[in-house]
């Protein structure tokens, strides 16, 4: 420590306006404090007494003036009384400091706490480094780093079509007149505006070495150039000169700079922040603009949007690398909270080298967000050398400018899936994404969910279309006012020309044309400023037509300013049309998963399996072979036991892998795979479906569908229960969150517009259900989902027998909340019974039979009817003809008292040498007593007859359901669940 002396002047702190500096002042005063307190030679009353008459005037250190000169303060103990030069006491206790305020004799001392004048040093400090250098603005999203320098290059004239500039020209511009700090931070701040890998949608456009993934630096700033990009002039520069944002004096108060930009879409959602400041930090991940847009417009049309809604449109992040979002748990928290950790993992495929040797390789083509690609292969290879990884034996980095491509190359009998694993857990290429949403707002730091950082941006976005519309509002009011006047003075033409020239100066002609023709000075200013060239009619006609149109303009803006919903709706305009000109695909896609870990789908064969689900919400898995075929009309094999009035509902066949999706009655569909529903034996209760799927109370599953790959020209076609049909992409389904998504929209019986609404029910749909007042009729219910295509025919029967036969292709694409089109008129009492699809390749068959050279009806297809009381009968297709939806259909099955239809079923798909049907159906009564039989043992009869016993129902109740199966091991992929509840 340095010697002190009581007579040894201080060295005079920089200016008092810097925070950091009072810090740092006040933290010298602590310092010299202890070196006089380490003094043994100096007496504590003499100095202090001496102390007391030579202290300078001073709140903080900093603000000392020069021609003063800095003591030490002495500490007393806390029971030592202090007493000032006239012998009076103080109350002062240890570690105060004396501090005089004032000047000359004039002054007063005032005891402060020392912690407590460094604890409001500090909090200054702290809030500077907030506000003006780590964390972005909620508004506009940006940094003051980042804002200056788009703003710096605005003024420049960088725009998308001009000339790149040197980057060292926009770098000197902000230094010099916005941002007083270091070069290098202000370069690498534009640096990485400019690179594609660190924001999604990049603000500034960069023309030579801006830096690779691999953190190669970039070029000096004398070799790069750059501009804007023009999704930043038409995002954040558009409405920069119409009043939408308030200017404030630069560092020197030498010109004005902008304290937010007027951005259009929420940029701290579109690129994300990161940053780190005293005590406080944010990291945002990026988003997609065309999902944002979407996520926008919802909350614009329904401000009570929950967040599953919300998420319908913007599942999750979009991280510029892509990569696989594994899980979204963590993004469901990030979104409620603002705090929130993703799980990324790169995106890796497995290519066979060698087909003699069986030698594959891993190939690694994304990479998670923020990675070092060649930090990452250089962990692998030392994991490789370490022998932490076994299996590889040779890696290669391929990557060029086409795109990225690392080849692991793994030894002769290696397992892909344990090497990926050990990958994932042992390098980054799988890592975690800590979300921290934080940034300022209005001056303080804030953390917000996704749906409150939406609303801030539209509250802000409505301030600055009110601002903008004020100011164009004022100048077509100031433009109008100005024609008014010039055509007045073209009407009386003859007088004006007369008070000019008979004035002796501007100020007199001026003062005359007011007083002659009541007009205001800047009107009169006009009128004199006037060429002779625009006195002719032509002109007067011309201005004519621009009071019209000012008066329209100022008539529409005044209508904007009238209501917050029209503002709304420009904001949602204007974010759509930068939708569609700027949006791109997403790169990262989100897979179901828990946490990111491997899962067991390698380790596990893609055999076949039976899935048989209960009334109850029980499932349990078993082999295919476990009922054997059975003659029809016997008794059938129990499916084993069931819990207490519980009943069998579907089987199906599928593979292990499938993804199996489990469609609610409420319209929400599941997704699980089919090897986690746990194997059983026959005679097993089963497990409840609650355990594997997260089911809300009341809620039941009604249909199955097992899925090995969602194609874009596969489609789900969904029947409700009161006649409501739609059809919806299969890639819709491929990212299933955990919780459900919507399915379809379901309605009250009698499809009034206010979805089942008390109100509805009692006026508009009593008339028609009478027995919706005392509770009897349910509202609808999804019941049955199918795949097809549009090519496809789709066969519907409602309970009574009636059936349509209708084309696929005819059906509309829809979204998946939406409700769907009326496809059967239904008569009181009647319900839809099923539907089934007719594929392709047999419409064509069935196109080409005709009654004359099939009059028997011997060649196939069929429809299987099989109603609840056992009895079924194969009807030709050929018998029906096709017909639009929304009919009430033809007969197919003549029932007898109390019975209706429980099933149908196209059959056909596979015929054995003599032409007859090669399917199976299985049958399942309310009892769980199940029985196989052939279908072509099931006799052909005409649409009006009743039938042949398919399964004896004397001690088992009714048909519960049925499900059609193939009996050939080679086409077991092609096979066709059908399954009625």
């Amino acid at each position: 420590m340095i010697p002190f002396s009581a007579k040894t002047p201080l060295p005079l702190p920089p200016s008092p306006l810097s925070p950091t500096m009072a810090f740092t002042s006040g933290l010298r005063f602590s310092s010299l404090l202890r070196c006089r307190l380490a003094s043994p030679a100096l007496s504590s009353s003499t100095h202090f007494l001496r102390l007391r008459r030579t202290l300078p005037d001073f709140r903080f250190l900093s603000t000392v003036p020069p021609s003063r000169k800095v003591r030490s303060i002495k500490s007393r103990q806390r029971d030592e009384p202090a007493t000032d030069s006239s012998g009076s006491e103080g109350s002062n206790g240890n570690g105060s400091v004396l501090v005089k305020e004032g000047t000359g004799n004039d002054g007063r001392i005032v005891p402060t706490e020392l912690h407590k004048e460094a604890t409001e040093a500090y909090m200054a400090y702290a809030m500077s480094v907030l506000l003006g250098r780590a964390l972005p603005d909620i508004r506009d999203g940006l940094k003051p780093v980042h804002r200056r320098i788009l703003y710096a290059m605005h003024e420049l004239g960088l725009a998308s079509k001009k000339p790149f500039k040197k980057c060292a020209r926009v770098v000197g511009e902000v230094l010099g007149k916005f941002h007083p700090h270091g070069d290098t931070a202000v370069y690498d701040s534009l640096v990485r505006m400019a690179q594609d890998f660190s924001l999604r949608s990049p603000l500034i456009q960069g023309h030579g070495n801006f830096g690779s993934i691999d953190a190669d630096p970039a070029a000096a700033m004398r070799y790069t150039e750059c501009r804007l990009d023009p999704l930043t002039e038409a995002m954040l520069l558009v409405d920069l000169e119409l009043d939408t944002v308030d200017f404030v004096p630069n560092f020197d108060n030498s010109q004005k700079e902008p304290s937010l930009l007027p951005a259009r879409l929420p940029t701290l959602l579109l690129n994300g922040s990161s940053g780190i400041a005293v005590g406080m930090a944010t990291n945002i991940p990026p988003h997609n603009l065309g999902e944002l847009v979407d996520v926008l417009c919802v909350l614009i049309q329904n401000p009570e949007a929950t967040l599953q809604e919300l998420l319908e449109y913007m599942p999750g992040p979009d991280f510029p690398t892509g990569g696989l979002i594994m899980g979204n748990i963590g993004i469901l928290e990030a979104y409620r909270t603002g705090r929130g950790r993703v799980v990324v993992r790169g995106k890796t495929d497995v290519e066979l080298l060698d087909s003699r040797t069986k030698r594959t390789a891993i190939i690694i083509k994304e990479i998670p967000y923020q990675t070092n690609k060649s930090a990452l292969v250089e962990k692998i290879a030392e994991l490789v050398e370490n022998k932490n990884i076994d299996g590889i034996s040779d890696i290669r980095d391929e990557s060029d400018r086409t795109g990225m491509r690392i080849v692991i190359e793994l030894k002769r009998g290696s397992d892909p899936s344990i090497v990926l694993n050990n990958l994932f857990r042992l390098t980054s290429l799988q890592s975690g994404f800590s979300c921290n949403m934080v940034g300022i707002l209005n001056g303080q730091p804030r953390r917000m969910g996704l749906k409150e950082l939406l609303e801030t941006f539209l509250d802000f976005r409505c301030s600055i279309v009110e601002r903008r519309a004020r100011f164009k509002l004022n100048q077509a009011q100031e433009r109008r006012h100005i024609v008014a006047g010039i055509v007045v003075g073209l009407d009386n033409l003859d007088g004006v020309i007369r008070i000019i020239r008979e004035s002796s100066s501007n100020a007199v002609a001026t003062a005359g044309l007011k007083n002659e023709y009541n007009l205001s000075d800047k009107q009169a200013e006009a009128i004199l400023d006037i060429n002779l060239r625009r006195l002719t009619l032509l002109e007067r006609k011309k201005f004519i037509n621009e009071s019209e149109s000012l008066r329209e303009q100022i008539s529409k803006l005044e209508e904007l300013l009238s209501s917050k919903k029209n503002m709304l709706e420009i904001i949602e305009k204007e974010a759509i049309e930068l939708k569609n000109k700027f949006s791109n695909p997403r790169r990262s896609m989100i897979e179901d998963s828990d946490g990111g870990q491997l899962d067991d789908i390698d380790v596990i064969p893609n055999e076949e399996m039976l899935l048989g689900f209960s009334e109850k919400g029980y499932v349990k898995r078993m082999k295919p072979n476990t009922f054997n075929l059975q003659n029809r009309g016997t008794i059938g094999k129990s499916v084993g036991k069931l819990r207490v009035n519980d009943t069998m509902s579907d089987f199906i066949v599928c593979r292990a892998h499938d993804h199996v999706l489990y469609f609610s009655d409420k319209g929400t569909v599941y997704s699980a795979r089919a090897y986690k529903i746990p194997e059983c034996t026959r005679t097993a209760a089963g497990t409840p479906l609650v355990q594997i799927l997260s089911l809300s109370d009341g809620e039941r599953i009604t249909s199955v569908i097992p899925v090995s790959e969602f194609s874009e020209d596969q489609f789900l076609l969904m029947l409700s229960a009161n006649g409501y049909i739609k059809k919806v992409s299969l890639s819709s389904f491929s990212t299933i969150r955990s919780t459900g998504i919507i399915a379809i929209q379901l309605v009250c019986p009698a499809s009034c517009s206010s979805h089942g609404c008390f109100f509805s029910i009692l006026h508009d749909c009593s008339l028609a259900y009478p027995d919706l007042l005392t509770g009897q009729v349910p509202g609808d219910e999804l019941k049955w989902v199918r795949c097809c295509s549009n090519d496809d025919l789709v066969a519907m029967a409602s309970m009574n027998g009636l059936v349509i036969l209708s084309a696929c292709d005819n059906i509309r694409t829809q979204g998946r909340n939406t409700r769907g089109a009326v496809a059967m008129r239904l008569k009181k009492g009647d319900k839809m019974a099923c539907v089934d699809i007719i594929p392709a390749a047999m419409r064509k068959d069935l196109e080409s039979v005709s009654l004359q050279s099939n009059p028997k009806g011997l060649k196939g297809p069929w429809l299987l009817f099989i109603s609840e009381s056992g009895y079924g009968k194969r009807v030709p297709l050929s018998r029906f003809r096709s017909s639009p939806l929304n009919r009430v259909g033809l007969i197919g099955y003549k029932f007898a008292a109390e019975d209706r239809l429980a099933a149908v079923f196209v059959v056909g798909f596979s015929l054995a040498e003599d032409g007859e049907s090669d399917e199976q159906v299985v049958l399942v009564s309310q009892s769980g007593t199940v029985n196989r039989i052939k279908v072509r043992d099931v006799s052909i009869q005409s649409r009006y007859a009743r039938g042949v016993i398919l399964m004896r129902l004397d001690h088992a109740g009714k048909i519960q359901s049925a499900s059609l199966i193939s009996a050939t091991e080679s086409e077991v992929e092609e096979e066709v669940a059908a399954i009625s509840a």
